[in-house]
């Protein structure tokens, strides 16, 4: 009897560490997200005056919301038809957060960026820096919270 209630609670760690990583993992992965980001800003991979800043930021912020899409998908084991539909919400999740959360980072933001300056851009590291990390995390959020509001609904 003592070796089945050692078995019994030997699973419920190991079921309670698993659930405990899988509920971590999206905070794991925004953070991964945001040195990424900050990292190349700092390392001057992202050109503040053409075109390819905002790609080279929507591209980390896809590519973490696909990460949290995989993530969910591996972990709950699901079908195919789960993948796809857990990628796309994922990504339409990331878009609409960065949509309606570009506003709202950016507006009180500004103030910081000093006279005269009419961007964040414009602004300076410092600013810029705060604003990528804030976006991140806005993205990464709507990701989550489309996929948790999906699975809600399985």
């Amino acid at each position: 009897m003592l070796l089945i209630a050692e078995e019994a609670s030997l699973l419920t760690v190991a079921v309670a560490s698993d659930t405990a990583e899988a509920t971590l993992m999206p905070y794991i992965i925004g953070l991964i997200a945001v040195i990424v980001i900050m990292n190349l800003q700092m390392a001057g991979a992202i050109p503040m005056d053409a075109v390819g800043a905002g790609l080279m930021i929507a591209a980390v912020t896809f590519a973490a919301a696909l990460a949290i899409a995989i993530h969910e998908a591996w972990t709950m084991k699901r079908g195919v038809i789960g993948w796809i539909v857990n990628i796309i919400v994922a990504l339409l999740g990331a878009f609409f957060a960065a949509q309606v959360g570009g506003p709202v980072v950016a507006i009180p933001l500004l103030g910081f960026a000093g006279e005269g300056s009419s961007s964040l851009a414009a602004a300076g590291d410092g600013v810029m820096v705060a604003a990528l990390a804030l976006m991140m995390v806005v993205g990464i959020g709507g990701a989550s919270g489309a996929v948790w509001l999906v699975n809600r609904r399985r």
